[in-house]
């Protein structure tokens, strides 16, 4: 098995030994991603709702750099420091889906890094 490393400058770099995504066996297996504005590195936490927007276009700029687009997850996990902000997150989340919804769990944890309130990873298939 091969494996092919997904990196784009269009999403800022990881803040740790990982990769942004990892493409293996036909799937992409993409980092969780917080809310890092790519032009400015600073993170974008105006309202929860921002804030996931932001975390939903930085995946999307791993999927175009995969040459895949939100239609090619099959599967999403949500980290969220708290969960009330459960319908916001949904709500922004939903909105970059038209149909065939990824299997997906959403998990309220203690802290995520850098005291972020969501944080998304999601795992897509390279060819429908």
């Amino acid at each position: 098995m091969s494996k092919q490393i997904i990196q784009t400058t269009k999403v800022p770099a990881p803040i740790g030994p990982y990769s942004q995504a990892v493409i293996a066996n036909g799937f992409l297996f993409a980092s969780g991603q917080v809310a890092f504005d790519p032009a400015t590195g600073d993170l974008v936490l105006d309202s929860i709702q921002a804030e996931t927007k932001q975390v939903m276009e930085n995946i999307k700029a791993i999927l175009e750099e995969a040459k895949i687009n939100f239609s090619h997850i099959v599967k999403t996990t949500i980290f969220l420091s708290d969960m009330q902000l459960f319908a916001q997150v949904n709500d922004v989340y939903g909105s970059y889906f038209t149909a065939d919804f990824p299997a997906r769990e959403t998990v309220a944890v203690k802290t995520l890094p850098r005291n972020v309130n969501v944080e998304i990873s999601v795992t897509a298939v390279i060819n429908l």
